[in-house]
């Protein structure tokens, strides 16, 4: 009765921990993926505005189109090479577009590991063969591991940079030889930089779409705007590719929300350093707080951090965690190696402490 495309598919690991939290009274959730701050007040009003004035019907499916001039502005001052610029329905419909128009059954997709766990299952939804590479102990890209994926039937490379689950922001010349080795092959790259804006370290994110022009730029509104329930994102890329994936969007998602849109547009020239700065503070409370009992490697972006565990056994870690209240996820969930967790630390300075202090006893 079931299709045979969802027999390799299981329910997210992520959506058992937040179920579990939701049962619990007042747990340390450090689990969540999404900013602990609300959409900007300015946003909010602007997509009430809008509401209001009745801009409450379908729109172009592939955005409209003041919204798309404003996400290709902001790319080119990035140095972002495109040919045209989509919206989508979040990060997660655009990369579901992307599978749909680059994968046949057969393909391979290479996927550093840790890696975002949709990026797997849409593979294997495709009926396509995720190639994972380990990045471990430090979480970078070396060329080496990365050749040794590759084969002719290697259709694309993923890159997520900053990263979920680890938050390393991947340095400039893993980059160039991620860059090097899709140039010799002709392959092409997607980059997923939806934490784009959460960048701890450095001015700026380097990110493939500035030195590969076979790229297909992922981001959106989600994480840096906290409009994660507005459900809105970009795809930026090859003229030939975004073309088929507009044609997808109208057999899918057919358009995406109107007032959203109106309220992305300001986003794009609204400032977020003091959320960024806030974030930055958090990052090294935690570091701080761990690094003296855990292995763990400072996250240099999004807002992340994914220490190795005592003992090396991440699921039976968190199963002794939710027994102290706290929620944090099992690193199984995005990696084939059952050593890490992940923390999220958009969370209060408050709810923090009290997980490190739980973290530091039972560590």
């Amino acid at each position: 009765m079931i299709s045979d495309r969802l027999r390799r598919i299981k329910p997210s690991g992520v959506r058992r921990i937040f179920d579990l939290a939701r049962q619990m009274k007042d747990p340390i959730n450090l689990s969540i993926g999404e900013p602990d701050f609300d959409i900007p007040g300015p946003l909010k009003e602007e997509g009430i505005e809008w509401i209001r004035r009745g801009f409450n019907k379908y729109t172009p499916t592939q955005g409209i189109p003041e919204l798309r001039e404003k996400i290709a502005h902001h790319l080119k001052k990035k140095g972002v090479q495109f040919d045209e610029v989509m919206v989508t329905a979040g990060v997660t419909g655009g990369l579901l577009l992307a599978s749909l128009a680059l994968i046949n059954p057969g393909d391979e997709v290479v996927i550093p590991d840790p890696y975002f766990v949709m990026y797997e299952y849409q593979v294997l939804l495709m009926g396509g063969v995720p190639v994972f590479v380990d990045t471990y102990p430090d979480f970078r890209l070396r060329e080496e591991a990365l050749a040794g994926a590759l084969s002719k039937r290697t259709k694309f490379i993923v890159i997520n940079s900053p990263n979920n689950p680890t938050g390393a922001v991947y340095p400039e010349e893993d980059l160039a030889g991620v860059a090097r080795m899709a140039r010799e092959r002709d392959l092409l790259v997607l980059s997923d930089d939806i934490y784009d804006n959460f960048v701890f370290d450095q001015p700026s994110c380097p990110c493939l779409g500035q030195i590969y022009e076979r790229t297909i730029t992922f981001g959106g509104f989600s994480k840096g705007w906290a409009m994660t329930g507005w459900r809105l994102g970009y795809v930026a890329g090859p003229r030939e590719i975004i073309q088929q994936m507009i044609t997808l969007q109208q057999y899918t998602f057919s358009s995406v929300s109107s007032f959203a849109q109106k309220a992305a547009v300001k986003a794009l020239d609204f400032n977020v350093d003091h959320y960024i700065d806030g974030y930055k503070r958090k990052r090294d409370l935690i570091y701080e707080g761990l690094k003296e009992k855990y292995r763990v490697q400072k996250p240099g972006g999004a807002f992340y951090i994914f220490p190795e565990v005592p003992g090396g056994n991440g699921e039976a870690f968190v199963e002794k965690a939710i027994e102290q209240n706290l929620f944090i996820i099992p690193g199984t969930v995005f990696s084939k190696k059952n050593t890490h967790v992940r923390i999220s630390f958009a969370a209060t300075e408050e709810r923090l402490l009290r997980g490190i202090e739980v973290l530091n006893r039972i560590g």
